[in-house]
C-alpha cells in the first residue's frame, strides 16, 4: 500500500468566467504558434457558456466526494487555469506534506494525457523549495470503478434509445503523438478500445464504434480519425437511425464535451434526423469516486521510464483541452 500523507487531484483547469477565456487558452497554448484567429474561434465555444467550462466545478464535486471516502487531505491543482499546480504545492509544502499520490482527471497514456502532466507536476515541484514527493496513481481506463461508472451511464443513454448503435468518442491527437506511446506503442488508442471493449461487455452489447472528437491543428497534419461528425454521416449512409455516444475518453462533462457532442453533434443527428442519446462521464458516481481509495490502496506504482508516452519530436499545435 502506498504511504501518502495527502491526496492531489490533477486536471487541466478551465476558465470560470467570460475575462478567463483568451488568457486560459493562451496559456494551453503558449510557445505552440495558434494563430491568434484560431485562439478567437475556439473562444465562442465557452463564450457561448457563458465563459464557464464545466472541469473547474467537476473537481470541487469530485473532491466533496473524495472527502467521504479518502481520509487524507485534498489539495487541487491545475496545468492550465487557476488553482495552478505550482501554487498548489507550495500550500503542500507549508502545511508539512512530504510525500502525496496524485490522482490525474485523465486515465490514459499519451504525451498529452500523462506525459506533459507529469512534467507539470515536476516543473511545479521544482518552483517549490523542499517541495513533497508526489508520485502518480496508476492509469485507470481499466479500473472496474471506471468501467462499472460508464456502464451505468451507458445503460441510462440506451433506456432513451433502445436498440441504438454505441459509439464511443475520445479526442483526437496528432498521429505522430499516438505512435510515440513509449515502450508499448500505441498505448492511448488501445487503452481506449480496452475500456469500449469492457463497458460494452458490461451492458451486454455485441459491438461498438470508437471515433474521434475535438481536432485541432493545421488541416495538413494527420489526427486520429474518424471525425464523430462524419461517423455520424456515415451510419446515416448505412442506414442506422439511432446512435448512443459515449465520451469514454473524459471522466467529466468539460467544455469540449458539451460542445463538441451536445452541440456540434448533436446538430449533425438533428440535420440527419438520427436519434441520438449521450451517457454521461464518470464524473461523481459511486463506483468511480471508491476507485481513488482504491488506487490509493494499491502498491505503489511502478514510476514511468523517462522515455514513455514522450513528447513527439514536433507537437502540432495542440488541443485546448484533453482535461479528463
Amino acid at each position: 500500500m502506498g504511504t501518502y500523507d495527502a491526496l492531489l487531484v490533477v486536471s487541466f483547469g478551465g476558465p470560470e468566467g467570460h475575462d478567463d477565456v483568451m488568457p486560459f487558452l493562451e496559456n494551453v497554448t503558449r510557445g505552440r504558434g495558434v494563430p491568434r484567429e484560431r485562439l478567437l474561434k475556439v473562444a465562442e465555444h465557452y463564450y457561448a457558456f457563458g465563459g464557464v467550462s464545466p472541469i473547474n466545478q467537476h473537481c470541487r464535486d469530485l473532491i466533496a466526494a473524495l472527502k467521504q471516502v479518502v481520509d487524507l487531505p485534498i489539495y487541487w491543482g491545475n496545468r492550465n487555469w487557476s488553482p495552478f499546480l505550482a501554487e498548489t504545492v507550495e500550500q503542500m509544502r507549508a502545511d508539512g506534506v512530504r510525500k502525496a499520490a496524485a490522482f490525474i482527471t485523465s486515465a490514459y497514456r499519451s504525451y498529452s494525457s500523462c506525459r506533459q502532466y507529469l512534467d507539470d507536476i515536476a516543473l511545479a515541484r521544482q518552483a517549490v523549495p523542499g517541495a513533497p514527493e508526489i508520485v502518480r496513481l496508476r492509469h485507470y481506463y481499466d479500473h472496474p470503478g471506471f468501467i462499472a461508472a460508464m456502464a451505468d451511464h451507458t445503460r441510462e443513454a440506451l433506456s432513451k434509445a433502445p436498440g441504438a448503435r454505441l459509439v464511443f468518442t475520445a479526442h483526437s491527437i496528432p498521429v505522430t503523438m499516438a505512435d510515440t506511446a513509449g515502450p508499448s506503442g500505441g498505448a492511448y488508442e488501445a487503452g481506449l478500445r480496452t475500456a469500449s471493449a469492457l463497458v460494452t461487455e458490461a451492458v451486454g452489447r455485441d459491438g461498438f464504434d470508437l471515433v474521434w472528437q475535438s481536432r485541432s491543428g493545421p488541416p495538413q497534419v494527420p489526427w486520429l480519425a474518424p471525425d464523430v461528425n462524419d461517423h455520424l454521416r456515415a451510419l446515416h449512409a448505412e442506414g442506422v437511425g439511432s446512435v448512443v455516444l459515449v465520451p469514454i475518453g473524459f471522466v467529466s462533462d468539460h467544455m469540449e464535451v458539451v460542445h463538441d457532442l451536445d452541440v456540434e453533434a448533436a446538430e449533425t443527428a438533428a440535420e440527419l434526423g438520427m436519434t441520438l442519446a449521450r451517457a454521461t462521464t464518470a464524473s461523481v458516481h459511486p463506483r468511480f469516486v471508491s476507485m481513488v481509495a482504491e488506487l490509493l490502496a494499491e502498491p505503489e506504482p511502478f514510476r514511468c521510464h523517462a522515455d514513455c508516452c514522450p513528447r513527439p519530436a514536433r507537437v502540432p499545435a495542440a488541443p485546448p483541452g484533453q482535461d479528463g
